[in-house]
């Protein structure tokens, strides 16, 4: 893909998350995505998102940069969400929250096939009063 083309195809990609839409999520995503610190694999990817849509219902990413080069990847995004629901076995505190994600991904073959980025976990515990 070109530069362009990667950074509509990253566009497609935020569009698909905050529709909550997790099998058009899934087709941007390789089988055996490796991802740093967390399980490898498509359905870890998507029952990590399909936990945290439970937790916060309105969850939103808004992409603030995005540097493509080569097969990769590096973005800079800001999540937000209401807890409305269990999250990580803490009970909802309808509480809002706005956390800073960096990632970084190596595209192959239209896919993700690699996965490192920045651990929200204790931002959000912080931000939910945990």
């Amino acid at each position: 893909m070109e530069s362009w083309e990667m950074r509509e195809w990253y566009a497609e990609y935020i569009d698909a998350c905050n529709r909550h839409d997790l099998d058009a999520v899934r087709s941007f995503v390789h089988p055996s995505v490796r991802r740093a610190h967390l399980p490898g694999g498509a359905d870890a990817w998507i029952a990590d998102m399909a936990d945290l849509f439970q937790g916060f219902p309105d969850w939103r990413w808004r992409r603030i940069q995005l540097v493509v080069e080569d097969d990769r990847l590096a973005a800079h995004l800001r999540g937000s969400g209401t807890h409305l629901g269990t999250f990580r076995g803490i009970a909802p505190t309808r509480r809002h929250v706005n956390v800073a994600e960096f990632a970084m991904y190596r595209v192959a073959s239209g896919r993700f096939s690699e996965f490192t980025g920045s651990e929200n976990g204790l931002e959000l515990r912080t931000q939910l009063g945990q």
